[in-house]
């Protein structure tokens, strides 16, 4: 059987790069799709007022789109339907899992960052990995909506777009939740913690 999938892990740390193709096997999709609408169904304060049938006919029609959430789901993220843009026609994933996805941890923020470490560098970085996944890290914003449909990141942080002005000068933000409050924080770019990963979102 033809291996169409060429995604592999790196290390322990679980890291994904992409190779030449963005596609995954024909059980792989059928059986990601089977925990999509499982977790949909589970979870219906999430998406209230959206159905499961239109967004599995997307998802059958952008094979793109399959990779990127077999990605999300691979390491730890547990993607979920959040929204549905209607301009755009767009339904919106996140990550949902209840703590920043496993196997993104310890991470810088970007390349930039990455580089400027001479010792110890991390395996990878967020923004870096997000691209190789086909997703895009949450903002702020995105990150305060998602901390409202349940609690997220109680143990944990992720790593959030940063504004460029604060990028400019070194730091980057990330998002946690305790004692029941989101806090918004920041850290020196090149940081990186076994505790901290990013959350991603696809938009279908």
């Amino acid at each position: 059987m033809q291996m169409l999938c060429n995604i592999y892990l790196y290390n322990k740390t679980s890291l994904w790069r992409k190779q030449t193709t963005k596609k995954i096997t024909p059980e792989q999709s059928e059986a990601l799709l089977n925990i999509l609408k499982t977790r949909f169904e589970k979870n219906r304060n999430r998406h209230k007022g959206i159905e499961w049938p239109a967004i599995h006919n997307k998802l059958v029609k952008n094979p793109g789109k399959i990779w990127a959430l077999h990605n999300m789901e691979e390491t730890g993220g547990e993607p979920d339907v959040v929204g549905y843009d209607k301009k755009a026609d767009e339904y919106i994933f996140y990550d949902c899992s209840a703590e920043s996805p496993k196997d993104r941890r310890s991470l810088c923020y970007d390349q930039e960052a990455l580089d400027s470490r001479k010792e110890h560098k991390p395996a990878n970085s967020a923004i870096g990995m997000a691209a190789e996944m086909g997703i895009e890290l949450l903002t702020e914003e995105q990150y305060r909506a998602l901390q409202q449909l349940g609690n997220f990141d109680n143990k944990t942080s992720s790593w959030l777009q940063t504004p460029t002005n604060i990028r400019k000068l070194g730091g980057a933000i990330f998002g946690d939740c305790r004692y029941e409050h989101v806090f918004i924080y920041h850290n020196g770019a090149e940081s990186y913690y076994a505790a901290r990963g990013f959350r991603g979102l696809l938009r279908l």
